[in-house]
């Protein structure tokens, strides 16, 4: 059951359906049935998030997200978890809830739930920061796949900041998230890449160029976030997937480890897009029960001193990848 006070929270918070479309966001996109399916995964979210800010039993809540189409339900959930982040972080610490959906039903959506903390990061104060990362002790992927998190937080300013964070490409200012703020903003630019999947709506020419007006030494985490958002959310045919392969040139390896990724999050959840299995055999030439493999195979555990176990893990698929 909704309440008074949900209500007032979702009209303050929660952007419309047409706040996320992309002609509202001003994106270069032509509409296409493909960019139409693109534009559902953000409208997905805004559902999840009306749904978690609004609702006071957590019955209620996931029964709701239940109820969304497998392709879309994870995004639903990552809505959900942004909405439930920003309730706990209003309740000064006294509030679990965020804690009770990622450890209950929206466990096989890990992956993205930890997304949906960054969406919320986007919308809260950094002194709120601190606790916004809920102690998951004994749950697969935590703590090292926090770092989703970060890069959350950077698809949600590229998407809704697009003109500093996109067309300008300024570096958002770093954060010690768990203890690394060297690390920030490399998390950050993964977010960006898979942003910039969306903002051009899936055409590989487009997005290869978005990604080369950046500094040189941004290019790897990006082409690592479109990787991800071209397996995970589809929006391309095997033509145009081959050509994006060819465009990211020396940063291959980058762009396969990202539909590495998208394939064991898809993996994880229970539900593989065909589109999934499509962009994982192109760009990283693996079927999904090897790419689940492979990131659950390299070592989480092997982290150099001067390297998060995140970018230990995701160094490794690479240099797997390279090596086939």
């Amino acid at each position: 059951m909704s309440t008074l006070l949900g209500s007032l929270r979702r009209l303050a918070l929660s952007p419309s359906l047409t706040d996320v479309s992309f002609a509202a966001r001003g994106f270069p996109v032509t509409p296409t049935d493909a960019t139409r399916a693109l534009e559902a995964i953000p409208q997905a979210v805004v559902c999840g998030f009306e749904w978690g800010i609004d609702f006071r039993r957590q019955a209620d809540l996931t029964r709701r997200l239940d109820m969304v189409d497998a392709e879309l339900r994870g995004f639903a959930y990552e809505g959900a978890t942004m909405a439930l982040t920003v309730r706990d972080a209003m309740a000064a610490g006294r509030g679990q809830r965020t804690r009770r959906l990622l450890t209950g039903p929206g466990r096989p959506h890990t992956f993205l739930t930890y997304i949906g903390i960054g969406f919320a990061m986007a919308r809260l104060p950094r002194p709120l920061w601190r606790g916004v990362l809920p102690d998951l002790t004994g749950e697969p992927y935590y703590p090292t796949m926090s770092w989703l998190a970060v890069d959350g937080y950077g698809f949600d300013r590229a998407y809704f900041d697009t003109d500093v964070v996109v067309n300008r490409q300024r570096r958002l200012d770093p954060y010690p998230w768990r203890g690394r703020a060297d690390y920030f903003p490399r998390a950050v630019d993964q977010g960006v890449g898979r942003a910039l999947w969306f903002i051009h709506g899936g055409v590989p020419d487009a997005v290869g160029a978005a990604v080369r007006r950046f500094a040189t030494d941004r290019h790897a985490d990006l082409w690592s976030g479109v990787g991800l958002a071209a397996t995970f959310a589809g929006g391309c045919d095997e033509t145009g997937l081959k050509a994006l392969r060819e465009d990211s040139g020396t940063h291959w390896p980058h762009l396969a480890q990202g539909a590495v990724f998208a394939a064991k999050a898809r993996d994880f959840s229970g539900f593989v897009a065909e589109h999934t299995r499509s962009a994982l055999h192109v760009l990283a030439e693996l079927t999904v029960p090897a790419a689940s493999a492979l990131a659950d195979d390299v070592s989480l555990s092997t982290t150099s001193s001067d390297e998060p176990d995140y970018e230990s893990w995701r160094r490794q698929v690479r240099a797997h990848l390279d090596r086939k």
